[in-house]
């Protein structure tokens, strides 16, 4: 059994930065991890994913050179370090985790609850 809990979604300006923070309570060394996002009348994206080794398997390219997905298994977090936010970059973002070997997908078993992003001046 794994519960996530998403942090540090809020405000900003463009241009701004933001880390969202993922705390796994259970054996998130052993699981996958996922950040996805999704904004009001739209279909839940996929924005990075990560291994429990720390291997970037996937990034959209929509964030590819902005966003830095990275974890400590050791403290069982995950980040996902936002850079030079656009407007577009307004949504929800999600951690997702699977057992280890898998792939992220929006069918990953465990999911926090979301923590919103808002880029606006």
């Amino acid at each position: 059994q794994l519960t996530l809990v998403e942090s540090g979604g809020d405000l900003v300006q463009p241009g701004g930065s933001l880390r969202l923070d993922c705390a796994a309570f259970g054996p998130m060394k052993y699981v996958t991890i996922g950040w996805f996002r999704q904004a009001p009348g739209k279909d839940r994206e996929i924005v990075s994913c990560i291994t429990a080794r720390g291997r970037i398997t996937h990034q959209a390219e929509s964030a590819k050179g902005r966003f830095t997905t990275y974890r400590d298994n050791d403290k069982k977090m995950a980040y996902l370090q936002m850079n030079n936010l656009k407007p577009d970059d307004t949504d929800v973002y999600y951690c997702a985790a699977d057992s280890q070997g898998t792939e992220c997908s929006g069918t990953m078993p465990y999911w926090g609850k979301g923590t919103a992003v808002t880029v606006s001046s």
